[in-house]
């Protein structure tokens, strides 16, 4: 367990420290997860350069390393994990506790200024949208009937099943 104090020293070294190993593409959620915890969160899209670089490369699937001479598209899945990192992360639609019964919505959008999307829950789904314009957010959540909510920004909102929708 990191302590507090150290976890802006911590997160540096991660980013910045080239003598540790560098992760793979298949690890690299391992790798983003404590990055957001540590509070960075709103980089999330900017660290996705390796994704960017296999696009422009031309596969088709997700390499298994980086190294362009020795690239080949072996599609393999923890590759794939922008595909939740984007709902977890971005979106930031998370458990809060055991079986989703909770629900924790944390957006960390970074560079994006218009996003949305939604996720299945075991009570139907959650759809959350967030627009930014002239420095205010206009928030769009619906949720499922059962499980209560949490909307964190600066402040704790809890939010209701259905529409919920609120500027700030």
């Amino acid at each position: 367990m990191v302590k507090t104090a150290d976890i802006k020293s911590v997160r540096k070294t991660l980013l910045t420290d080239t003598t540790l190993t560098q992760c793979a593409i298949y690890f690299k959620n391992y790798l983003h997860m404590p990055l957001v915890k540590g509070g960075l969160g709103n980089d999330y899209m900017n660290w996705l350069y390796v994704w960017r670089n296999n696009i422009n490369m031309g596969l088709t699937t997700w390499a298994e390393v980086s190294d362009i001479e020795n690239t080949r598209s072996d599609c393999h899945a923890w590759g794939s994990s922008p595909n939740i990192e984007f709902f977890r992360t971005v979106l930031a639609i998370d458990r809060d506790a055991p079986g989703f019964s909770k629900i924790k919505i944390e957006p960390r959008l970074g560079i994006l200024t218009n996003v949305k999307g939604e996720i299945p829950h075991p009570h139907g789904k959650i759809v959350a949208s967030y627009l930014i314009e002239n420095r205010k957010w206009t928030i769009k959540i619906i949720l499922p009937k059962k499980p209560p909510a949490a909307f964190l920004k600066s402040k704790h909102y809890l939010i209701k099943a259905g529409d919920n929708s609120f500027i700030l």
